[in-house]
């Protein structure tokens, strides 16, 4: 894969590129606290099928920079979805197959429900991962809570703090806990934590955390879109929806399936953690490729 960087929106967008320059457009959005590497088996495996594969480097992370200081350092789930409507604009994609987990997903999911004429077929991990901002505060399981710690820690100062000086620590303890049963080694782990120096990575990771939970303001350049997401609006696009049976940080989505309203399959890759493509790059790739088809995409 090459680095590229374009202008979008309020980014310098930091990208990763493979395939052919006249391939069929496939964007991958990764998650917090993972980069594009997550994408690295499954991307060259996508462009052998004849796809132009784009992975973002998303705000605060690698060598994405935003382009004034003045803009707000947020993480909100609408500014995600308007950084990848700003990338496909930029890059001259009316329309792309897109997939991603967690934030990545989020991103991919918004844009799905509220812009569906750029979408051609969508791959979720975790299936519908728009945030539901006005129940935030109703409390879960005790198990599900505890596997949120993290979260409520970002949201003091002492989390702040925690995760400027120790991110790489936070980090790894995290992909550990939400993908027990994958055995990454020091390499592939620094590979993708070098993404963590972005100077902007903990104003936006903070900021995400804070606001899920309605306790900071979002950027206003973006409040239509939250208004918008209020409504939690249905998918109607064809989409494969993903959980791995071993995710340590969600117990499966399959409920999800009624905010899908075009075609739609659900699948459990076995084994599978938090992190669907670096774990399961086969499968993940299987899954691009069949939502593709049943969309009719040739």
């Amino acid at each position: 894969m090459e680095l590229e960087t374009i202008k979008a929106g309020s980014l310098k967008m930091a990208y990763m590129v493979a395939g052919p320059s006249d391939g069929w457009p496939c964007v991958m959005c990764h998650g917090f606290p993972y980069d594009p590497h997550a994408f690295a088996e499954a991307a060259p495996r996508l462009a052998a099928a004849g796809a132009r594969v784009i992975i973002p480097y998303l705000r605060g992370y690698g060598p994405t920079r935003f382009l004034s200081r003045d803009t707000p350092r947020s993480g909100e789930q609408a500014a995600l979805a308007c950084d990848l409507l700003a990338l496909l604009d930029a890059l001259g994609m009316s329309k792309a197959v897109v997939g991603g987990f967690d934030w990545g997903g989020r991103a991919c999911c918004i844009v799905s429900a509220l812009w569906p004429e750029r979408v051609i077929a969508l791959v979720s991990g975790n299936s519908y991962n728009i945030q539901n901002i006005a129940r935030s505060l109703e409390p879960a399981s005790a198990e599900r809570e505890a596997a949120m710690w993290y979260q409520y820690y970002f949201q003091s100062e002492r989390g702040r703090r925690g995760l400027a000086q120790n991110r790489r620590e936070i980090t790894r303890l995290l992909w550990k806990m939400w993908s027990p049963r994958w055995r990454f080694d020091d390499t592939t782990f620094e590979r993708s934590a070098a993404a963590f120096d972005n100077p902007d990575f903990v104003d936006v990771v903070i900021h995400s955390y804070r606001h899920r939970f309605g306790l900071v303001p979002g950027d206003p350049a973006v409040a239509h879109i939250e208004t918008r997401l209020v409504a939690q609006p249905p998918i109607p696009v064809p989409a494969i929806t993903i959980d791995g049976d071993a995710d340590g940080v969600n117990s499966g989505t399959a409920h999800h399936a009624p905010m899908f309203t075009g075609p739609h399959q659900h699948r459990v890759f076995t084994g599978a953690g938090h992190n669907p493509p670096q774990e399961r790059p086969g499968e993940w790739v299987e899954a691009v490729l069949d939502a593709r088809a049943i969309a009719g995409a040739t």
